[in-house]
């Protein structure tokens, strides 16, 4: 039996709030195993963007990257960010290091190629180095994920952090039982948006679909749940999707919703 290990994806929204975020890095410290935590940028690319007066656009939940706007989320996402998350993991016990996916060419991507839409520096995932990542993993390091990757040529690559968690629960499925959660400032998929009583337990590609026609989930959503179902369809043993500050919970298949082939 392959040995459990733990990919979880922060939302930016848990990053831009100092207390859910504390509440977060305690039960993510306290995750026993190999663990690998995913993040994006929060408010705080945008923020600083817009300060250099460099205008911003999202796609179905998406950043178009310009050339200036990928100096801004290199600084912002491999930076301040995860550099803040590596100390503040390694003051609670847990030995981190932050990575981007040029490091140690942990994850090589290229540039995305749209018939209709030209998304700049945006990276999709070619392949991931698993031998190398679970080298770092049996050293006992926690590994902290920047959502930037690069094409091998020199060039790096804004890349959605839903989809490196995915790419990397996929890569190291073969190695680890892998369980990959999607902890974010809700309880799980929500029948109502308003109502935090209203989690979907189980999701399946049907009713996904379904709610997806009566526009019942939000722009926001649809990448972190197509991410989620290509995880499981590639694989990987458990998806979950949940409150950050229930990690604990989510783990245990206790709370949030669990993405099931049907």
């Amino acid at each position: 039996m392959n040995m459990q290990l733990s990919i979880i994806k922060i939302s930016g929204n848990i990053i831009d709030d100092e207390g859910k975020l504390t509440a977060f890095l305690d039960s993510f410290a306290a995750v026993k195993g190999k663990k690998i935590l995913v993040h994006g940028g929060g408010k705080l690319a945008t923020k600083v963007a817009e300060g250099l007066g460099i205008r911003q656009q999202l796609v179905d939940g998406r950043r178009i990257t310009d050339s200036e706007t990928l100096k801004v989320v290199t600084m912002v996402y491999a930076g301040t960010i995860n550099k803040n998350l590596v100390a503040r993991l390694q003051a609670r016990g847990c030995d981190a290091m932050g990575l981007t996916g040029a490091d140690g060419n942990s994850i090589r991507a290229h540039k995305r190629v749209h018939p209709e839409i030209d998304y700049g520096y945006v990276g999709d995932v070619d392949s991931v180095d698993a031998a190398f990542l679970t080298g770092l993993l049996m050293l006992d390091k926690t590994i902290v994920f920047a959502p930037i990757t690069h094409d091998g040529k020199g060039l790096l690559l804004n890349t959605n952090a839903d989809t490196i968690a995915q790419e990397l629960a996929r890569g190291l499925g073969r190695s680890f039982d892998v369980s990959l959660v999607y902890s974010f400032e809700k309880s799980g998929v929500l029948l109502d948006t308003d109502n935090e009583d209203s989690v979907i337990p189980r999701l399946g590609p049907a009713f996904y679909e379904e709610l997806k026609a009566k526009q019942l989930i939000f722009a926001g959503m649809i990448p972190k749940l197509d991410n989620a179902f290509a995880a499981l369809r590639s694989g990987v043993g458990r998806v979950i999707i949940g409150r950050a500050e229930e990690l604990p919970l989510l783990l245990a298949g206790e709370a949030g919703t669990t993405i099931v082939h049907e």
